[in-house]
């Protein structure tokens, strides 16, 4: 029989919710997999259709919330989509341990003209922690369109230094979930993770178990 439980917060705040710490413990047993920070991520076309690809999870947006962060190019086409239609859900396994996270809410893009200066300053913290091979490619051409032979200098440019303001085309992208489910292959278990706002403005998860 399934059974539910309820994480709440107090004055609009939410304290960190239950599946955040699985995801954590899940990316500690799994850290030595090279891949086990790629996600896929999935927006809406502007048709539609869903567009999918993978990305790189740059961690939780501060140490008690419920946003998933990941960066992109502000000439992407996810760029594109989301200010159409922000809805999105990522899809993680973990081989290591056998589980599947999908979680499921809206993204918000930070760019260089955001109005949010606490946004913007995680965008900054985002920037600096990249690799430089990571920072050089917002460098690059316009993605996406022709590769144009007549430049190959283009791809050759130095990167910005981790101090260095981020340069315009860099984008934070940030999830904010609403629904997460949890699938645990070898123990046949499911969990599902649903959001909601009070009246008072406390946020409050609910925690069910169901069928796999």
């Amino acid at each position: 029989m399934a059974f539910a439980t309820e994480v709440t917060a107090v004055a609009g705040r939410l304290t960190a919710p239950i599946w955040r710490d699985k995801i954590q413990k899940s990316l500690s047993k799994n850290k030595h997999l090279a891949n086990s920070r790629y996600v896929q991520l999935a927006t809406v076309r502007q048709d539609g259709r869903p567009a999918n690809r993978t990305v790189v999870f740059r961690g939780f947006l501060a140490d008690d919330d419920d946003c998933l962060t990941f960066v992109t190019d502000s000439r992407s086409r996810k760029v594109q989509e989301v200010a159409v239609n922000p809805a999105a859900e990522v899809a993680w396994y973990f081989p290591q341990t056998r589980e599947q996270y999908r979680i499921a809410g809206n993204l918000v893009v930070i760019d260089a003209g955001h109005v949010d200066n606490a946004l913007l300053e995680a965008r900054a913290r985002v920037w600096s922690a990249m690799s430089e091979s990571g920072r050089q490619q917002f460098g690059w051409p316009h993605p996406g369109q022709l590769r144009a032979a007549e430049d190959p200098e283009a791809w050759s440019k130095p990167a910005p230094g981790p101090q260095d303001p981020p340069l315009d085309t860099f984008c934070l992208v940030v999830l904010r979930a609403d629904e997460v489910e949890q699938l645990m292959l070898r123990s046949n278990e499911r969990f599902r993770y649903s959001k909601a706002v009070q009246e008072d403005g406390s946020v409050v998860w609910a925690e069910e178990s169901i069928n796999p």
